[in-house]
């Protein structure tokens, strides 16, 4: 059995107010070349297909060309399962009447888990797949008394546990967060707390999990434990990550083979920094110019447009740091401290002169407090 896991679709994103509709039928496309190329007997999406539970028409439009290419023209099953941004109902809609075509959508749980036997030639393998549930869901449909994450998605895999398969191999589908995953800034937290946080161990039985919900590709515990990460980078964060899906090859007994299969992207997402004029003159030859672009800008004085002169250069920078006059602010923040302090220590040498004798701690408290104020006056003028 040979399928392509990936997951975090995120169909309908922006980044930075940018639709990135073009750039994910462009992946899209990629990934219906790799399971062409390498004729899997499946495609598994481990959750977060679209962006939002409400995706708009467009999202929908190419979700539905894309299920059809791999579907429908190419006869190649395909999984979906949904994630914290869908709209589980939603995402479900006619499900049942697609199943006989080969396409199953999991939106809602339902208080059995349901295995998807899929054949192929090398060999069958049974799919348990999970949508992302509430812990409270979980306790609702089951009926059952669960209060974190990680004691939900222990009470649902006892059912893949018991469940007979005939010697066949087990393959969980989840949307969830492994604790010690690696998150990245576009991730939406599950809960806040770690109370999100799941136990890599509870999935070692099974001969492979498809993960989604951490948008760099990783395992956690075991090599078969293992995220296919998202399939763009939908942050800055990311810069450094390398997309891709994974290709699994499992043996009759269940030994899994792993190869991930990289993403090329329309453009890459990149952060640069340097002074204006430097940019400006690297970027003239850059030929990567045209990727989504997070600016640092090093100069110290102010400079007039400065977005619209990089966006002649750069037509898609999304985002402008000045950190050369954040860097001076800083500075300016902190002589300011100095000379708010030497303006106490002068005035408490001045009221010793006149006074004969020096300032009470009250005195200088109350010192303190009227030069404090006198300063933010100041600032707000």
């Amino acid at each position: 059995m040979k399928f392509i896991h990936t997951s975090d679709w995120h169909i309908g994103r922006q980044l930075h107010n940018q639709s990135l509709l073009d750039d994910q039928r462009h992946v899209l496309a990629q990934i219906i070349e790799l399971a062409k190329a390498h004729q899997v007997d499946a495609i598994v999406v481990a959750g977060d297909i679209y962006d939002r539970s409400v995706p708009p028409a467009n999202a929908v439009a190419l979700l539905d060309d894309v299920l059809n290419q791999v579907v429908n023209e190419l006869g190649i099953p395909a999984i979906l399962i949904a994630g914290n941004h869908d709209g589980h109902e939603r995402l479900a809609f006619a499900s049942r009447q697609m199943l006989s075509s080969g396409l199953h959508i999991i939106g809602p749980l339902s208080d059995t888990v349901r295995p998807i036997k899929l054949t192929s030639a090398s060999g069958d393998a049974l799919f348990y797949p999970l949508p992302y549930v509430e812990p409270a869901t979980v306790g609702h449909v089951l009926d059952c008394d669960v209060s974190s994450h990680e004691e939900a998605m222990a009470t649902l895999l006892e059912q893949v546990t018991e469940h007979d398969s005939q010697g066949l191999p087990k393959v969980v589908i989840s949307h969830c967060f492994l604790d010690g995953g690696s998150e990245s800034d576009s991730e939406r937290p599950l809960s806040i707390g770690g109370a999100d946080k799941i136990a890599p161990q509870l999935f070692n039985d099974f001969s492979y999990t498809a993960l989604g919900h951490l948008h760099g590709p990783q395992y956690k515990g075991q090599p078969y434990i293992r995220y296919s990460g998202s399939i763009l980078k939908y942050s800055f964060s990311e810069q450094h990550q390398h997309k891709s899906v994974t290709l699994v090859e499992l043996d009759e007994v269940g030994e899994v083979n792993i190869e991930l299969l990289p993403l090329t992207p329309l453009r890459d997402v990149r952060i640069i920094e340097g002074e204006l004029a430097q940019l400006l003159a690297d970027g003239v030859n850059d030929p990567q110019r045209d990727d989504y672009l997070m600016v640092r800008l090093s100069d110290k004085s102010a400079i007039l447009d400065a977005m619209g002169k990089l966006r002649t250069v750069y037509p898609n920078v999304l985002h402008l740091e000045r950190t050369g006059l954040m860097a001076q602010t800083e500075q300016l923040a902190i002589r300011s401290d100095h000379i708010k302090k030497g303006e106490l220590a002068m005035f408490t040498d001045f009221f010793s002169q006149v006074a004969g004798e020096p300032m009470s701690e009250e005195q200088q408290q109350l010192m303190a407090e009227l030069l404090d104020s006198l300063h933010k006056a100041e600032d707000c003028q």
